[in-house]
């Protein structure tokens, strides 16, 4: 008897599922636990405690990898449950949504009011008969992960005496989640100047048109490090490790910091901070601060602004910048 857990789709959303996993692992232990997740999540899954085995599915292939007793579904969609049914996965377990309830064998009826990601996902184990536990979330690096990173930190020009701040100022689904590229300069310039840190800027290379105006072609130095498309996911997450805190907008990078421990500060506009704040390996807030302002329109989650922005240019530079420094200040102590 084997168990598969199908994967979000989307890294933030990885991070939410994570306290339902754990569940799951608890609840059956003994018996081999694989997560199959999409190749751009699924290196995530290796720092997770409890999994035994990672499936990287591949397009139009995942019917043929995937081989279990149990099956539980955390997307929502027609396809996974098929993918299951194809499988040959006898038991297959997930919310009845999306027309996919015959290709269930335990369907659970999705909440009617709105709730955070993570309960939703712990919604979904408690119906299906699991006693869940805190929403709280922890990833396991190991050494060779972390050695790596610090390594190219060093080679890029980061020496250890000086606190590291990581910025990542990308975010996947438009514009409307990016902070302004012109005030993470600001930021950077003050935590370069005046807080004698040195910022690393973290994010793919779909993200360099939002840190072009951070680093503007400059050399790598002591006090700013570009890699932006320079690490994959594993990576990321090795030089997230080293960093005393992260200042992301919301969106992958700003999850992975808080299930790693690392202080973040979280830049909220379209999207609503209520729902969706990064969890912690402990039960709490205590290692995030999520920055948001009002706006008559927010929470609109549109991937673009079809006005003028104004969640986002109302946050000032000095409000993150207060934020940073009384995580870098908690740190010395």
């Amino acid at each position: 008897m084997s168990i598969v857990i199908l994967a979000p789709n989307w890294l933030g959303d990885a991070m939410f599922a994570l306290p339902a996993i754990r569940d799951v692992r608890r609840h059956f232990a003994g018996l081999p636990l694989t997560v199959a997740a999409r190749p751009s999540v699924a290196p995530v899954f290796r720092a997770v405690p409890g999994v035994d085995h990672i499936k990287v599915l591949e397009r139009g292939k995942e019917a043929s990898q995937i081989e279990a007793s149990i099956g539980i579904l955390l997307p929502n969609s027609f396809r996974s449950a098929w993918i299951l049914r194809r499988a040959g996965v006898k038991e297959r377990w997930g919310y009845r949504a999306n027309f996919r309830s015959f290709l269930l064998t335990k369907a659970v009826r999705r909440p009617r009011r709105r709730m955070p990601f993570p309960e939703y996902y712990s919604n979904l184990i408690r119906g299906l008969g699991i006693e869940t536990g805190p929403l709280t979330a922890e990833l396991q690096l190991s050494p060779a992960t972390s050695g790596a990173a610090l390594k190219l930190l060093r080679e890029r020009g980061w020496n250890s005496d000086r606190p590291l701040v990581g910025i990542a100022p990308g975010a996947a689904f438009g514009h409307a989640k990016r902070w302004l590229p012109k005030r993470f300069a600001e930021l950077v310039a003050l935590l370069t100047s005046d807080a004698g840190a040195a910022c690393a800027l973290l994010g793919r290379s779909e993200d360099r048109d939002a840190a072009r105006e951070i680093s503007p072609g400059e050399p790598f130095s002591r006090s700013l490090i570009d890699l932006i498309g320079a690490t994959d996911l594993t990576m990321l997450m090795g030089v997230i490790s080293h960093c005393r805190v992260v200042v992301a907008n919301d969106s992958g990078a700003l999850h992975l910091a808080g299930a790693l421990g690392v202080p973040a500060v979280g830049i909220y506009g379209p999207t609503d901070e209520r729902y969706s704040s990064p969890l912690t390996p402990h039960e709490g807030a205590g290692g995030v601060t999520t920055i948001s302002e009002e706006a008559f329109c927010r929470p609109c989650f549109l991937a673009d602004c079809p006005i003028d922005h104004r969640c986002m240019k109302r946050i000032p530079t000095g409000r993150i910048y207060d934020a940073v420094r009384r995580f870098l200040q908690e740190s010395q102590v």
